[in-house]
């Protein structure tokens, strides 16, 4: 019993080992069906399940030690067995390798394939930008040659202009100094409109006054004629 438990033990780990590296091949597999290059990376990744490859035929080959070592005849064949999936297992993913590796370097030769029509492409892109830049370059030089002869237009325009303010800033000088001298004239008047006013109704208080007082002798003189004994 105790001999049988002890070599359960390997027999378990090398079952679990198995199981790891099937699935690491697996994924590696992936890993190079969908590298996109270079060819160094695509030799790296090969290297790499190289290495799992020989991990999980040794482990395939101990477990087959294992099973032949086997007292009971059941167990011996039921281990060959798991020995002989193992196996198949192993070159299905050999195959599976093998058609990664194929489809990785046809896409790696059209993706180098496609860079060297896209280099092309560039070059005459380059060319036709070249040709373009030049003609962009003499349009250019045509604006600038037309926007320096409408600058110049511009300030010959300005110049005038400047003048014709200058021309209606000495009118509005002479004007202002009218402005001036009216507005003194206007100001005197104003004086001498208030002075004839204030002497208009003194006078007008004057006349109030004189027809107030003969009114007042008239009044007196008929009273003194109609009513003597008053």
């Amino acid at each position: 019993m105790a001999a049988a438990a002890t070599a359960a033990v390997p027999l378990r780990v090398c079952h679990q080992e198995i199981v790891k590296f099937d699935l690491e091949i697996k994924a590696a597999v992936q890993d190079i069906r969908d590298c996109p290059g270079p060819l160094s990376a695509l030799t790296e990744l090969n290297a790499a399940v190289k290495e799992k490859f020989r991990h999980l035929r040794g482990r395939i080959q101990e477990l087959e030690q294992m099973a032949k070592e086997q007292d009971k005849e059941s167990e011996k064949q039921t281990l060959l067995r798991e020995v002989e999936n193992h196996k198949k297992q192993m070159l299905s993913n050999q195959a599976a390798w093998r058609k990664a590796n194929l489809a990785c370097k046809i896409a790696i030769d059209n993706s180098e394939k496609d860079q060297l029509l896209q280099g092309r492409d560039i070059l005459r892109q380059r060319k036709t930008t070249k040709e373009s830049l030049a003609e962009s370059a003499s349009n250019i030089t045509e604006s600038l040659m037309g926007i320096s002869r409408m600058m110049s237009q511009q300030v010959q325009q300005s110049e005038e202009t400047v003048q014709t303010l200058a021309n209606s800033s000495r009118t509005i000088l002479e004007a202002n100094e009218e402005f001036k001298s009216m507005s003194g004239t206007i100001q005197l008047g104003r004086k001498l409109i208030t002075k004839y006013n204030r002497r208009e109704l003194t006078d007008k208080l004057l006349i109030f006054l004189a027809l107030a007082l003969f009114l007042a002798t008239v009044l007196y003189i008929l009273k003194k004629r109609l009513f003597p004994f008053l």
